[in-house]
């Protein structure tokens, strides 16, 4: 089965414990809706740096990358759908980057 990535862009940290437990429960609650279609549940990503023939730029550019999850899905289309179950999507203030992992 075709495995994607979902690339996280956005989102906000958590400032208190109460707002920690309730981000963690809402994504726990959408992984364990994914069952075995996660592969790999990732996690955040620190700050970024792009590297390109100019150099090296801070922050990943205008839209850094804020985290990673890998999953299994028949088809693209398939792999959107459970992306949109993502708790920043749902809550506006992330999105989600689908894309397939070729095998080369």
């Amino acid at each position: 089965m075709p495995k994607f990535m979902f690339v996280y862009h956005g989102g906000k940290a958590p400032e208190d414990p109460a707002e920690v437990e309730k981000v963690m429960a809402a994504w726990n609650a959408w992984y364990g809706s994914m069952g075995d279609a996660l592969v790999d549940g990732g996690g955040p990503a620190g700050l970024s740096k792009t590297v390109s023939a100019e150099g090296v730029a801070d922050n990943g550019g205008p839209n850094p990358v804020s985290g990673l999850t890998i999953v299994e899905a028949a088809d693209q289309d398939a792999a959107v759908e459970m992306a949109k179950g993502c708790p920043m999507v749902l809550d506006g203030t992330g999105s989600v980057e689908v894309a397939e992992i070729l095998q080369m």
